[in-house]
C-alpha cells in the first residue's frame, strides 16, 4: 500500500533516539518526534507498514495535550510546520500532520498503566495470582470494570519485556512523593479521558502514560491516548468474559497469536486485509474522539 512511512532521516539533522513507532530528532532547544506508520507487537517491529497510522497516532497526541494540559503540564510545543526552525521546512512534504516539537525532558523510567477494566497483562497476572496491582478481586472475568481505576506501573524495559510492579516498587525507584504525584496525575488523566471517550461511544479500558523531569517538575511526555497506548472499546459489543471488540492493536496482537508464530522469531507478514482492518480501526477510534 502507499503513502506509508516506515524509517526516516533528515539530512543535517541530529537523530536523538529511533523507537518502536517515533523518531525522535534533537533540535538543541527541542526535540522533534516523527510518528511512523510503524507498528509493534510483543515487543517486536513488525516489518508490516500501516498506512496513515502515524498521522493518526500525532493528531489524538495533540488533541489530548491540549485537552489535559490543565491536569498536568506535557511536553508539547507545537504540531504548526509554519513554526518549526527553518531546516525542517524542506521536509514540509514528510513531516506535516506526523509530526511535533516537544521540551527535552529527562524521561523517568517507569510505565505508569492505569486501568478501569481487567485485561491484557492485569488479566494474565490476575489468573495467576488472583490479584490486580496488589490487590484481591474475587470471581473477576476478563473485561470486567473494575469498582475504580487502578494504578500499576511497571519496569520500562528497553529489550525485553516489561514487567509489572507493585506501587510500593515504583516507590524505590522514584522517590516517594514524585511517585506519589504521578500515581494521582495518572489516575485523573484516565478519569477525565474515560468519561469524554464514553460520551462518543468509546471505553478506555487501560492506558499507558510517560512521565518526564523538567526544570525541578514532573511533566507528561510522549504519546497519551492513542490506540499504541491505550485499549478502546466499543461499548455496544461490550461483554464481559472474554476478549472485546476494539479500536486499538490488539487486533494485531489478536492475528498473530491466531498464527503458528513461536514468538521467538520475527513475527509474520501482517496480510493486506489485517492491515485494512487495523487501519479502519485506527481512524474510527479517531473519528469518535475527535
Amino acid at each position: 500500500m502507499n503513502n506509508t512511512i516506515g524509517k526516516i532521516n533528515l539530512s543535517g539533522i541530529k537523530k536523538f533516539k529511533s523507537g518502536k513507532v517515533r523518531e525522535i530528532f534533537d533540535l538543541d532547544n527541542a526535540f522533534l518526534i516523527v510518528a511512523t506508520d510503524r507498528i509493534s507487537a510483543f515487543d517486536y517491529i513488525l516489518r508490516t507498514l500501516i498506512p496513515h497510522k502515524g498521522e493518526i497516532l500525532n493528531k489524538l497526541s495533540v488533541f489530548w495535550f491540549k485537552a489535559t494540559e490543565s491536569i498536568i503540564e506535557n511536553h508539547f510545543i507545537t504540531d504548526n510546520i509554519e513554526e518549526y526552525p527553518d531546516e525542517l521546512k524542506e521536509y514540509r512534504e514528510m513531516l506535516e500532520g506526523r509530526s511535533m516539537l516537544v521540551k527535552k525532558a529527562k524521561p523517568i523510567d517507569v510505565e505508569c498503566v492505569v486501568r478501569g477494566y481487567i485485561a491484557g497483562s492485569g488479566w494474565k497476572d490476575y489468573q495467576k495470582t488472583g490479584l490486580v496491582g496488589g490487590i484481591k478481586f474475587d470471581n473477576l472475568k476478563q473485561g470486567d470494570k473494575l469498582p475504580s481505576p487502578l494504578f500499576t506501573p511497571a519496569t520500562k524495559s528497553h529489550t525485553g519485556h516489561d514487567e509489572n510492579i507493585l506501587f510500593e516498587q515504583m516507590k524505590k525507584v522514584v522517590p516517594e512523593k514524585d511517585a506519589e504525584f504521578i500515581k494521582d496525575k495518572s489516575t485523573e488523566l484516565y478519569n477525565f479521558a474515560h468519561n469524554y471517550a464514553r460520551e462518543r461511544d468509546i471505553i478506555i479500558a487501560d492506558t499507558k502514560f510517560e512521565f518526564g523531569r523538567l526544570d525541578n517538575k514532573i511533566i507528561l511526555i510522549d504519546e497519551i491516548f492513542t490506540p499504541d497506548s491505550s485499549r478502546f472499546w466499543d461499548p455496544e459489543l461490550y461483554k464481559p468474559g472474554g476478549s472485546q471488540a476494539s479500536f486499538d492493536k490488539q487486533f494485531v496482537r489478536d492475528y498473530l497469536l491466531s498464527t503458528d508464530w513461536d514468538r521467538n522469531s520475527p513475527p509474520p507478514e501482517l496480510p493486506p486485509d489485517i492491515v485494512e482492518k487495523t487501519l479502519k480501526r485506527y481512524r474510527e477510534a479517531l473519528k469518535r474522539l475527535i
